[in-house]
């Protein structure tokens, strides 16, 4: 993802490869960017050395794959392939964060405990600083974030020779990564419905927000709102003509993310319900152990669950891990943005359809537990940051959970917010009781 503080610069555009026309607007964005890295000074390297230094050391080293395609955006393939890897094995594309590695995502996300476990193929795209100075996938550049072309065509060569080279079944590929690798994960799901059956979006974007670099910082905070025909309309647009059937789509969100802020999740979820058809209210919603986690779940006329939200309790910019031994336990925190929380590898795999439960849809959807009535607060916007129940942004307040614009952060702005479930807060103005 983009980033201007210490432990994220922000990026610059590829220099390694010329791009054909637009050569005034690349050259100001460069400037720009270059501004911005010139104010982090030589915190640029840091994060780099701290990676190297977080590999565990009983870490199996990823094989690298060569010659997988005309590779338009310049990417480099890696694979974790199982020792017993089954014939039509279901395949797994794995996209890094800005300034991390394959290998550091590799090492502790946690997808390779569950691809040995349950028998699939992970492939782990990496960009490098020739694309972008800081090792972001380039989600926001047109160049790179449409079909056909850049590094969204030499992901989907990735797959291609995963089928071709290790068997792997076609009918069941699937794309997940983390902020810079969540929003290229959006990218892939808009340009490629047709190649990939599901996706897990961490800390994203959603697709069709940002055009550059200017655009893009706006996205990830404070975000950007439109409605969800809007959305999906991006979406189709990525792929004209296209019938589907659509990925299925599950989101990861921590509700005190300040980097990509919380909204992003909610965007999201309008996007890809609409490209679903389905309306913007959940079906079914529950809490995941260990840290109650809050899921919603949109759900298809025949019972599958097409879009799932999941608001992890707690925690900021970064995939959730927990790590242990135990079934639904997996990663390591040793570098940052890997952040204790819950295994959302284990759920994401299983959400994938890969760890060999039934997925039958149930008969009787599942009934939450009794709550307590819903509590309620009218203050400032001023009043409401420093109690907690929102943050700030720019100027702005945003009510903590929902993400919800509240206007402008002062003591003249009032506003009613209602806390449910604990720690999200929504605008209640004239409906709490």
């Amino acid at each position: 993802m983009l980033y201007v503080t210490p432990s994220h610069p922000a990026p610059a555009v590829r220099t390694g490869r010329p791009r054909g026309g637009g050569g005034g607007l690349r050259r100001l964005v460069a400037v720009l960017a270059a501004a911005v890295t010139l104010a982090t000074g030589a915190a640029l390297v840091a994060p780099a050395t701290e990676a190297r230094a977080a590999v565990p050391p009983a870490a199996a080293a990823l094989e690298r794959v060569t010659n997988f395609g005309a590779n338009p955006g310049a990417l480099t393939m890696y694979v974790h392939r199982p020792a017993a890897l089954p014939a039509n094995a279901p395949v797994v594309v794995a996209l890094h964060g800005c300034t991390q590695s394959a290998q550091l995502y590799a090492d502790n996300s946690g997808l390779n405990t569950f691809a040995d476990r349950h028998g699939f193929l992970v492939v782990y795209a990496e960009t490098t600083t020739a694309n972008n100075a800081n090792k972001c996938f380039n989600w926001f550049q047109p160049g790179d974030n449409r079909r056909g072309q850049g590094e969204a065509a030499s992901i989907r060569q990735m797959v291609a020779h995963a089928t071709s080279a290790y068997g792997t079944d076609p009918a069941r590929a699937q794309v997940t990564g983390l902020s810079a690798g969540g929003a290229m994960t959006s990218v892939l799901l808009a340009a490629y419905p047709e190649v990939f059956a599901a996706g897990a979006v961490v800390a994203g974007i959603p697709y069709g927000c940002g055009v550059d670099v200017i655009s893009a910082f706006g996205c990830m905070s404070p975000g950007v709102d439109r409605t969800p025909a809007a959305w999906a309309q991006a979406v189709r647009d990525a792929h004209p003509g296209y019938a589907g059937p659509w990925p299925r789509v599950a989101i990861w969100h921590g509700d005190n993310d300040p980097t990509v802020v919380p909204r992003n999740a909610d965007e999201l979820r309008d996007q890809w319900t609409a490209v679903h058809g389905l309306g913007q209210t959940p079906d079914r919603t529950s809490t995941l152990a260990p840290n109650n986690t809050r899921r919603s779940e949109y759900v298809t006329a025949d019972g599958r669950t097409a879009v799932e939200v999941n608001r992890v309790p707690g925690i900021g910019h970064g995939t959730p891990v927990a790590p242990g031994t135990g079934p639904q336990q997996c990663g390591a925190t040793g570098t940052q943005h890997f952040i204790a929380s819950i295994c959302s590898s284990y759920w994401i795999t299983r959400f994938f359809g890969l760890d060999g439960t039934v997925t039958d849809p149930p008969t009787e959807p599942p009934v939450d537990p009794p709550t307590e009535p819903a509590a309620c607060w009218t203050a400032s916007n001023y009043e409401h940051v420093q109690a907690g129940r929102a943050t700030t942004t720019g100027g702005y307040a945003y009510a903590k959970g929902s993400g919800q614009n509240l206007g402008l952060y002062n003591t003249f702005v009032t506003h009613t917010l209602k806390e449910t479930p604990p720690g999200h807060y929504t605008i209640a103005t004239g409906s709490c009781p």
